[in-house]
């Protein structure tokens, strides 16, 4: 309905309600501005900690390799003695104390680990060349053989599902501690087509599999990776640092900023803006004090957790599983769960097929199925107003009538409550301004100034006698504080990508080690005459279509954005 009311405002609004359009549009855009601010800082907040930490695992990588070298002279030169720590005199560069600290403690948590690491990897119709070169990553890892689990979760549903799951684990059977396939499939009763249940068969599954085999599932961590998500090292080595020094580390969910870099010179222009912008956007959502965040693509949690909650949700309100998930284990821990900030870029895939038209279109079908998951807002405010959700058949009958959680609804703290408001209020900001802002922003003055004021007598649709800008001072006033306003909506956004642009630059020459000639340079600052179309096409149209869809079809059909690789081209 609000994604309606914002297309049937533009028209009516300046003819039908003028004096109350006038103050909704000052509101809004008043509101809008504050948050993009505030989204600002906390986007350089989080930069700021990405080059930070990037920056400290290349300083122990560096103590490593020099420790490395001499114990190796030491060991050729004499007796054996002790392999040396890091000390001032071999780092002057090291001056202060606090960083000095720092190091020694990032060196002594980086060292070999207890944690088993169990990477879900979902998959629909990927190609198998993608497949392996996003787990062959994995496997570079130097814990990969004793620490690593890889759960390939392949759906019945694909034709030549057995063959590509038998040729990939042939060919990773002596990288990983265990290399588990899962085929979810496809006629689960009341299940709804999509990540989420594949992730839920997957993760039960292997999990039974990981206990059987003697695995202490206090030490297990699991990590859902999309097909195409590049993870670093550094990233399992923060989450493993972030699990040991939390309080109670079982309560949390461990969330890295997405960094779309593979192929992005190989995508158009809006694609690749379009990412950037959806990367900027996730990176801000992550600086928040209270822990209140949402995952995207990438994350991982403890079994402990997982069970807790009984895995993932599989019905049609979680095709968006990753935001679903936080959701699901904030509200079932009664609002202890938390998001805990895993500083630590995911490189990811950009939407690509051969040819432009095609790989725009690829590029829509993904915004389309991305906005689906609005279906969380039912879900959030359901859950907020302390009411639980029905249990239903397949057929959408009632099978009983929920009871409530006294003890969550009626009695829980203050803090529970503040808690329980921010969430509803980012869940709505995340699925709500998408569907709004596009139409507001680009037409709501274009539009009102073309009733009010048009250019010619000949189009005239109100009498200038009865005008209601001109036959007042205030709502003239206020008509002129609008149109100032939106002057100043684009600016945090530019100073966003302004931002991102550097940081761009050093996830990929110090994290992943491109050359300049590999990175975005000055060229790409063409890339924004595209951002307009971005915004329509991959924004504002695909948020409204899933918003409006919404009240008439809950269970959309899911389709898989195209992704081409080519693994002669990638290294």
């Amino acid at each position: 309905m609000t994604a309606i009311g914002s297309v049937l405002l533009l028209p009516l609004g300046p003819l039908l309600i003028p004096h109350f359009y006038l103050i909704f549009l000052l509101v809004y855009f008043t509101c809008f501005l504050y948050t993009q601010i505030n989204h600002l800082f906390k986007f350089w907040i989080t930069v700021s900690k990405i080059k930070k930490t990037i920056r400290n695992w290349n300083m122990s990588e560096r103590a490593h390799l020099a420790n490395d070298k001499s114990s190796a002279s030491a060991a050729s030169s004499g007796p054996a003695s002790p392999s040396p720590t890091p000390t001032r005199e071999r780092y002057p560069n090291i001056v202060d104390d606090e960083r000095f600290s720092e190091m020694e403690a990032t060196l002594k948590l980086y060292e070999d680990s207890h944690f088993v690491h169990a990477f879900i990897v979902p998959n629909y119709a990927e190609p198998e060349a993608l497949l392996r070169d996003t787990i062959k990553r994995l496997a570079n890892h130097r814990n990969a053989q004793t620490n690593y689990v890889v759960i390939l979760a392949m759906e019945a549903s694909e034709f030549g599902h057995a063959q590509k799951a038998e040729n990939l684990a042939n060919y990773f059977k002596d990288s990983f501690l265990h290399f588990i396939v899962t085929v979810h499939p496809s006629d689960i009763p009341g299940e709804a087509r999509g990540k989420g249940s594949n992730v839920a068969y997957a993760a039960r599954t292997g999990c039974a599999e990981l206990i059987q085999n003697g695995v202490d599932r206090r030490r297990v961590i699991l990590t859902v990776s999309d097909s195409d998500s590049s993870i670093p090292e550094l990233y399992v080595k923060e989450v493993e640092k972030s699990f040991t020094q939390a309080e109670d580390p079982y309560f949390l969910l461990f969330a890295p900023p997405i960094f779309f870099s593979r192929n992005c010179f190989e995508v158009p222009a809006a694609v690749r803006m379009t990412d950037i912008t959806w990367s900027a956007m996730v990176m801000s959502n992550l600086s928040n004090s209270r822990g209140i965040a949402f995952p995207c693509s990438t994350y991982s949690l403890s079994m402990v957790l997982a069970e807790r909650v009984g895995f993932w949700d599989t019905d049609s309100d979680a095709v968006g599983e990753d935001m679903h998930m936080m959701l699901k284990c904030f509200f079932k821990t009664d609002g202890l769960a938390r998001c805990a900030p895993i500083f630590v870029p995911i490189n990811l895939t950009n939407v690509q097929t051969n040819g432009y038209l095609s790989n725009i279109n690829a590029r829509f079908v993904q915004a389309k199925r991305h906005y689906n998951g609005v279906a969380d807002v039912a879900y959030t405010l359901r859950n907020a107003f302390g009411l639980r959700s029905l249990a239903v058949d397949a057929n959408g009958v009632v099978l009983h009538t929920p009871i409530l959680n006294k003890k969550s609804s009626m009695y829980a703290s203050p803090t529970f409550w503040i808690d329980k408001l921010i969430v509803c209020v980012k869940v709505l900001e995340a699925h709500m301004i998408p569907a709004t802002s596009g139409w507001l922003m680009f037409a709501a003055v274009p539009l009102m100034q073309f009733i009010l004021f048009p250019p010619h007598p000949m189009v005239a649709i109100v009498n200038p006698a009865d005008n209601p800008i001109l036959t007042s001072d205030f709502y003239a006033t206020l008509w002129n504080i609008v149109k100032i306003i939106t002057v100043f909506l684009p600016l945090p956004l530019f100073g966003t990508l302004a931002i991102y642009e550097h940081l761009h630059r050093v996830v990929d020459r110090e994290l992943y080690r491109k050359s300049k000639s590999e990175t975005r340079t000055w060229r790409n600052v063409f890339d924004y005459i595209s951002l307009p179309i971005a915004a329509w096409a991959f924004l504002t149209i695909p948020s409204t279509i899933a918003c409006i869809k919404r009240l008439y079809k809950t269970n959309d059909q899911y389709i898989v954005a195209e992704k081409f690789f080519d693994e002669d081209e990638r290294h």
